[in-house]
């Protein structure tokens, strides 16, 4: 692994945005990312932050499929870029994830990742749903649909109607009790494999998810265009 940084990057922050590759990510997205986040780009998601304009603190990965005049134009603006060798044993989006881990990230949202292959589709899914990333709270922008990693509670906010879908990953949730949904689970189990939780829908404008073990990921598959940041609690 190789660095160089044209400015000294802090040591600790509280949100952090991960653009990872693949398709190119809805402009609708740029407004309901936090503002004032640590910006890191894995590989090819260097231009996915150029385009929705925002200005990248750290690239991270093996830089195969990365634009070089992109690259070059990063560095001149300051940005540090961490590079891996090509034979690795994790992905540009776990190496990114990692590094917002080391600077305490508390919360983290991923931006795209979506499109291209299904294996990565489903590789990322399941790295943001890792016990590694425990400490942080987690969301996801891939597409149109809007994802939280939801580990002991969650609050989510759509227009009555909209469809949430609820999928344990990583093995059964328990405990698994919501509130808001027209289809509601009280203190269940919600297995790993199942098509239980799949399009559940809000009837107001609020719905919570609470789970006592396990790890479920909820899936707004028609966020944009708009869709407000989880809140925690």
């Amino acid at each position: 692994m190789s660095s160089n940084s044209g400015a000294t990057l802090p040591d600790r922050v509280e949100d952090a945005i991960v653009f990872a590759g693949g398709d190119p990510v809805p402009l609708g997205v740029a407004p309901l990312l936090p503002a004032d986040a640590f910006v890191i780009a894995a590989d090819s998601g260097l231009a996915q932050a150029f385009a929705l304009g925002r200005r990248v603190d750290l690239v991270v990965g093996d830089l195969d499929s990365v634009d070089l005049d992109q690259l070059a134009a990063a560095r001149a603006s300051g940005s540090e870029v961490e590079a891996h060798l090509p034979e690795k044993d994790q992905t540009d989006l776990e190496l990114a994830l990692e590094a917002a881990g080391r600077r305490g990230a508390r919360a983290v949202t991923v931006v795209g990742g979506h499109g291209g292959r299904l294996d990565h589709l489903l590789a990322n899914l399941t790295v943001l749903a890792s016990p590694r990333w425990a400490a942080a709270r987690l969301d996801a922008w891939l597409g149109d649909a809007y994802v939280v990693v939801v580990r002991d509670e969650a609050v989510l906010e759509a227009e009555p109607g909209s469809v949430l879908t609820l999928v344990a990953l990583g093995g059964a949730a328990q405990g698994v009790r919501t509130a808001g949904l027209r289809y509601p689970l009280d203190d269940e189990e919600l297995a790993a494999g199942t098509s239980r939780g799949v399009s559940n829908e809000f009837v107001g404008r609020r719905a919570r998810i609470e789970l006592r073990s396990g790890t479920v990921v909820a899936i707004r598959p028609d966020a944009l265009p708009a869709a407000p940041h989880p809140r925690e609690g």
